[in-house]
């Protein structure tokens, strides 16, 4: 019986006593309308309850800001969809734009010359060396498609196809140095060729030479091409003069032209494949 007096278990059994005892007293002072046992394990277990309840708090909000995070990256990813979608809407709706503007250019230039005879197409590659001098087109001569065909943006100039395959062509365009065109100026009448340079085309220019120093051209003119040579057909604009240079020399002076054509933008054009006076690659030859 001692050695069970003297052991470690009834050394807790009487403090545990002993807590309930005093929590008892505590209690019975603190809380008069609580039983004691009640009041007494409220003493002596209220801080862990405390402590379990905040601990819980804690958890089931950060359970609810971890739904809210999952949410709110759903949405997010649903406003990106979106986005992407109505960008994808705006490029077609830009594109039907610039294709309806072709249209109109084209309309408008048949009415005058029922004679033309057109294939559109699109540009399916550049120039890696000249992404404007050179420029690949989606139709060949399967599409009657043919080398020297002018090529078209409405009543604008783009240049002219100097190879053909079955599905494709290329077209050199007028920034290129090699292509030229007899032209004139509508205002003045002069008349002459337009073609460029290597400096001048990297600008995105052209010029009309071989104008008397006391050429009535100015700045504003509208430069177009005069048939002349049966690769053309008359009438179609090349540019606007931005200004007139005097030669070196002081005898003759030249034209900067500005082309009437964004190459930049240029995405879709008209191959004119037949007109009356147009001469063919084998007359050429």
């Amino acid at each position: 019986m001692r050695r069970f007096f003297k052991s470690t278990s009834f050394k807790i059994f009487v403090l545990v006593i002993a807590a309930l005892f005093m929590g008892t007293v505590v209690a019975a002072i603190s809380r008069g309308n609580s039983s004691p046992l009640t009041s007494a394990a409220g003493t002596i277990f209220g801080p862990v309850q405390r402590l379990s309840s905040f601990v819980s708090k804690s958890l089931s909000s950060f359970s609810i800001n971890f739904k809210s995070s999952a949410v709110l990256s759903e949405e997010v990813s649903s406003l990106k969809d979106e986005i992407e979608k109505y960008q994808q809407d705006l490029v077609g709706y830009e594109q039907a734009k610039q294709q309806l503007a072709l249209y109109e250019e084209f309309l408008e230039l048949k009415k005058g010359h029922e004679d033309y005879e057109f294939v559109s197409s699109s540009i399916i590659g550049r120039d890696a060396t000249d992404l404007f001098c050179s420029f690949t087109l989606n139709k060949g001569s399967s599409n009657d498609v043919s080398v020297n065909d002018p090529v078209l943006y409405g009543k604008y100039l783009v240049g002219v196809v100097s190879s053909v395959s079955a599905t494709q062509c290329k077209v050199s365009s007028v920034l290129n140095p090699q292509v030229s065109a007899s032209a004139y100026e509508v205002r003045s009448r002069e008349s002459g060729f337009v073609e460029t340079t290597a400096e001048l085309s990297e600008q995105g220019l052209l010029r009309l030479p071989g104008l008397l120093r006391t050429t009535a051209i100015s700045p504003g003119g509208i430069v177009c091409t005069s048939g002349t040579g049966g690769i053309y057909p008359r009438d179609l604009i090349i540019g606007t003069v931005r200004e007139v240079i005097s030669g070196s020399q002081g005898i003759s002076s030249y034209a900067v032209i500005e082309p009437g054509v964004d190459f930049k933008q240029l995405q879709d054009v008209f191959i004119l494949v037949d007109f009356i006076g147009q001469s063919s690659a084998e007359d050429d030859g």
